[in-house]
């Protein structure tokens, strides 16, 4: 039996699998990877939003993806070029879209 849970107020969802662990079920989180696009909303930003959501989808991750278009907000990670990904609030790109191969990399990596 499979179930779902889902934080509506952080927007994260984490699955609950049943393992047969030393001939009993035990139970293994799969925790939600958190990524952000932070961008004010240009070319470039949209498109590393439209690549990080499909490598994820082509990845099969389990992942939340938040547009982050506050100035402030992304001022707040440090970034001065947009645009910019975060993962499980790491800032793992700036300043330019990288390739949905190379994302694909930086999320499994």
């Amino acid at each position: 039996m499979n179930e779902i849970k889902n934080n509506a107020e952080n927007k994260k969802s984490s699955a609950f699998i049943p393992q047969k662990a030393g001939g009993g079920l035990g139970v293994v989180r799969l925790s939600s990877m958190e990524i952000k696009v932070l961008g004010t909303g240009c070319a470039k930003c949209k498109s590393l939003e439209k690549a990080t959501r499909e490598a994820i989808a082509e990845a099969g991750i389990n992942a939340t993806v938040t547009k982050v278009e506050d100035i402030v907000e992304i001022m707040n990670y440090g970034i001065m070029t947009t645009p910019a990904l975060v993962i499980n609030d790491k800032v793992v790109v700036k300043g330019r879209v990288p390739s949905k191969d190379e994302i694909k990399k930086l999320i499994n990596g």
